[in-house]
């Protein structure tokens, strides 16, 4: 019955906190408000979370966090060499097809929102049999290191997450 009633209790409790935050108020109003959103939206949307999320390895994220963290400031560098001294230019812009193992579609969604943050990837698009990977990025130098990279960062720590 709790399910019915609080399907996703970190999501009400994240945009609870969200709503005080974005208010900058804890009055009795901004609470009840918050406390009735973070309640409804994931009530209402619950039919367009594709599975239920069950971490399998938690401490993983925090190791992929790290990561992600590291390779879009590094890559925010790149594109600032990039835009600031076009001239200094290595390797032209393609797109790279990345080969996955990953099936979870909440995996995937990670993957996709990670790739699509981090700067220098212009577009990404995962196939509709979600088996490749496609990413157009503004410079590429081995198409291949790229993809193992992805491989190994990205999409492994994710399967110990999700599947």
């Amino acid at each position: 019955m709790r399910q019915r009633f609080l399907p996703a209790p970190l999501l009400s409790l994240a945009l609870f906190g969200l709503w005080l935050l974005l208010n900058h108020s804890t009055s009795v109003g901004h609470i009840t408000l918050g406390a009735l959103l973070g309640w409804a939206i994931p009530l209402l949307t619950r039919g367009l979370r594709p599975l239920p999320v069950r971490v399998r390895r938690p401490g993983t994220i925090l190791r992929l966090a790290l990561q992600v963290v590291y390779d879009t400031s590094m890559s925010n560098f790149h594109v600032v060499r990039f835009l600031l001294f076009p001239r200094y230019r290595r390797h032209p812009a393609d797109f790279v097809l990345i080969p996955l193992d990953l099936r979870d579609p909440n995996g995937l969604a990670v993957l996709a929102m990670i790739v699509c943050i981090t700067p220098g990837t212009a577009w990404a698009e995962i196939s509709r049999d979600r088996s490749m990977l496609m990413l157009h990025l503004l410079e590429v130098d081995d198409a291949a290191k790229i993809a193992a990279h992805v491989k190994s960062a990205y999409e492994r720590p994710l399967m110990e997450i999700f599947e």
